[in-house]
């Protein structure tokens, strides 16, 4: 099945993305409008990123002390990105939007981070809006949100310093109150930032006349001192080029200074940077420092980071299942060209030799590639569709989508980003020694998606905020209705004879879930709770994917023959080879084993 049927599949037969249409925001919208956009953006994808996806990771950004080099390619890809009004998908009509369902937004960006990850298609720049619309000034929406929906400035997020990435509440950049004045700015209560940002993708770059930086920092208190932890963080919009209230460029340079560049192992065609904020180089408005402006209230800046950090975290799952689907494709392409070996019953050494398809165990790679780019790919579309649930539905429907959804985005954003740079591993053995060539695509997809475990938060810290807060928030609330959800798709498939085993399975699986969280917090210590939390991510992930391919499934009746044997025949893998793997996943977690917390530097 092409990417495209998968994804018309999953959006008209499995989530029933029609149906929003009945609600006001969406009633000038169908399933015709719907496929205009998945069209248009699957043909910009096509023509402007697929082609250069080998350029851009060649010919990486160039700094030459002054000014960042890309690639022609890269600016031809913004304008045509920009120029497509995807930026502003999901917006008010008053705002040049189209007023999508985010559903349909995630769905057509998709074809975008297959195409090319590297190639920059506006991630940041929409999260860095939407957080602007959500927490910033009506004057800092118009200035700064409103430009970067039209795509003439982009966005960026700073958080990692160079001696603080996930540990935030270290952070060390200054923000100190700008002077007489500065408290009364229209665009907000004025600042200037010293400091050093690392890891900041799109930090620098000539494809927009402006860059808006959303950056954390800490106010000193009145002894001068910063304050501890992270509720001294606060959050600041910093352009790199100073703007005037009315929203045109003043002319001046802020003094945001590129530092240097980070060289990838992937996403090479973004360029990566460590930024310094107030080191001097530029003296804008004649004072040194970074002039901010203040978003939101003082120390309450992680808390509105994190309705960027949360979107983010859901695009970087979007993209590592994307870069899995890219590698299944080429793989299965691959096996059906590729002659080698002969059956096992063919004794005769003379006789031609078989597609690799043929073979069993290379029929296991391609499986295990479609259980999970196809399983993640339905998985990052529910949770989207919990998005328009949250902002469209009824009062109680959208309590439970946000409720749901805070339990899942841990689980989005980690489980592909591990499973389908493990689909991507697999595409390269089933290219066998061309695989680690250039002349295959496959290499790239793998470099390009190792980084996603990192991406918007480590695969630790998506562990931790899972088993140590998710779960057990309102009571356990969350995981609940995550059981609930569960337990109605099992209902339905034990209704459908073919499914009933695999019903059950996952009957067992979520019970075992449920006790291994109350077995890991039964001491009501952290430390015990929390030393195994990643085999938790872990099986809670595939038990969730289990879930996601029974649901599928359930629907797949009316699908044509050969997409329903292909529905069935990942769900049967999923089920029969991957969700075992909770078990002993479990176990350690509801042991509350203690080797890895034990182990002592000294020992290793």
């Amino acid at each position: 099945m092409t990417m495209r049927a998968w994804l018309d599949f999953l959006l008209y037969d499995w989530l029933k993305a029609e149906q929003l249409c009945s609600r006001p925001r969406f009633e000038d919208h169908g399933r015709e409008t719907f496929s205009q956009v998945l069209d248009t953006c699957e043909r910009i994808a096509r023509e402007k990123y697929a082609p250069f996806n080998r350029l851009v990771d060649t010919q990486e950004p160039h700094f030459d002390g002054e000014r960042v080099t890309l690639p022609q390619a890269t600016h031809e890809a913004w304008a045509a990105y920009a120029g497509s009004g995807m930026l502003a998908a999901a917006q008010d009509y008053e705002l040049g939007g189209m007023q999508l369902p985010y559903t349909v937004e995630a769905a057509a960006n998709a074809f975008f981070a297959k195409a090319s990850v590297s190639i920059n298609a506006g991630l940041l720049t929409v999260g860095n809006a939407n957080l602007l619309m959500a927490h910033g000034t009506p004057l800092q929406q118009q200035v700064f949100a409103h430009r970067e929906f039209k795509g003439e400035w982009a966005g960026t997020m700073c958080l990692s310093e160079p001696q603080a990435g996930s540990g935030l509440a270290d952070v060390a950049t200054r923000a100190v109150p700008d002077g007489e004045g500065s408290a009364d700015d229209p665009l907000g209560p004025r600042y200037r930032l010293f400091g050093n940002k690392m890891w900041i993708s799109a930090g620098e770059h000539e494809l927009t006349e402006n860059i808006v930086h959303l950056v954390l920092a800490k106010i000193p208190g009145p002894d001068g001192k910063l304050v501890p932890g992270t509720r001294g963080i606060s959050l600041f919009i910093c352009p790199k080029h100073l703007v005037r209230p009315d929203g045109q460029l003043s002319g001046e340079r802020n003094d945001v200074a590129l530092a240097g560049l980070n060289h990838k192992c992937g996403w090479r065609g973004t360029t990566n940077t460590l930024l310094n904020f107030g080191e001097g180089r530029w003296q804008p408005q004649g004072a040194p420092g970074a002039v901010a402006y203040l978003v939101g209230q003082p120390g309450q800046g992680l808390a509105c980071m994190f309705h960027m950090m949360n979107e983010a975290r859901i695009a970087i799952g979007m993209a590592a299942t994307m870069l899995g689907m890219a590698g299944y494709e080429a793989s299965l392409a691959y096996a059906k060209d590729r002659k080698q070996g002969r059956a096992l019953s063919q004794k005769d050494p003379s006789s031609p030799p078989v597609a690799l398809i043929e073979h069993a165990d290379v029929k296991r790679m391609l499986l295990a590639q479609k259980a999970y780019s196809e399983g993640a790919l339905a998985l990052m579309l529910y949770c989207a569709r919990l998005v328009d649930e949250q902002h469209t539905g009824t009062p109680e429907a959208a309590a439970e989508a946000a409720l749901l959804l805070e339990v899942l985005t841990p689980i989005a954003k980690s489980w592909p980003s591990e499973w389908c740079l493990e689909a991507n591993s697999l595409a390269i053995q089933v290219h066998g020694g061309y695989g680690y060539t250039r002349d295959f695509p496959v290499e790239q997809y793998w470099r390009d998606n190792r980084l996603n475990m990192i991406h918007e938060g480590t695969h630790g810290i998506q562990a931790l905020d899972l088993l140590g807060r998710k779960v057990v928030m309102q009571g356990g609330a969350g995981l609940k209705l995550l059981a609930t959800r569960i337990n109605q798709t099992i209902e339905a498939a034990l209704q459908q004879p073919a499914l009933a085993l695999y019903a059950n399975s996952l009957a067992q699986a979520v019970q075992r879930l449920g006790a291994a969280t109350k077995a890991a917090w039964a001491t009501g210590q952290p430390e015990d709770a929390l030393a195994n939390t990643t085999p938790y991510l872990q099986a809670a992930g595939h038990v969730v994917l289990a879930w996601m391919w029974l649901d599928v499934a359930c629907s797949a009746g009316q699908a044509p023959a050969d997409r329903q044997a292909g529905i069935l025949a990942a769900t049967r893998y999923f089920h029969l080879y991957e969700l075992p793997k909770v078990g002993p996943w479990l176990e350690v977690v509801a042991s509350r084993e203690a080797v890895c917390r034990d182990m002592q530097p000294e020992w290793f």
